[in-house]
């Protein structure tokens, strides 16, 4: 097995396409489930749905959430206290920036890498520059 990865945005729409993207990364070595949008399909979050994804996702190696913006947090949170401790231990929430970090999860998570390894990889993502300081060429 390897980590797994969860990812919880307020649209159902970019959550589905971070994991695409983070798993084409990964060549669908890793499982990544999503919990977007509120439960009726609205932008907010769902209890419900990061419950479902965390059951999904659950693995013996660990499980590393991604999140989009605050309130998510508060929602994962919640999820994680409702399941049983032995699950829960497994269970790391990442402040990586939600895209960047998903890929390079995925890709780290593929290696085979454990929970803390992978979790700090993400973590890294917010060090990677987008843009190159012309000034500094």
């Amino acid at each position: 097995m390897t980590v797994s990865l969860v990812i919880v945005s307020h649209s159902e729409r970019l959550a589905h396409g971070v994991a695409e993207l983070a798993g084409q990364m990964a060549q669908g070595e890793v499982t990544i489930a999503v919990a977007g949008g509120s439960a009726d399909g609205s932008l907010g979050t769902s209890i419900d749905k990061v419950m479902d994804a965390l059951q999904q996702a659950n693995s013996p190696d660990g499980t590393l959430v991604l999140l989009d913006l605050g309130s998510a947090v508060m929602t994962t949170e919640m999820a994680i206290e409702a399941l049983a401790p032995e699950q829960a231990e497994r269970i790391k929430i990442s402040s990586a920036p939600l895209v960047e970090g998903a890929v390079i999860a995925a890709v780290e998570a593929s290696t085979g890498s454990n929970l803390d390894e992978v979790a700090q990889a993400a973590e890294g993502a917010v060090m990677v520059p987008k843009v190159r300081d012309k000034e500094s060429e």
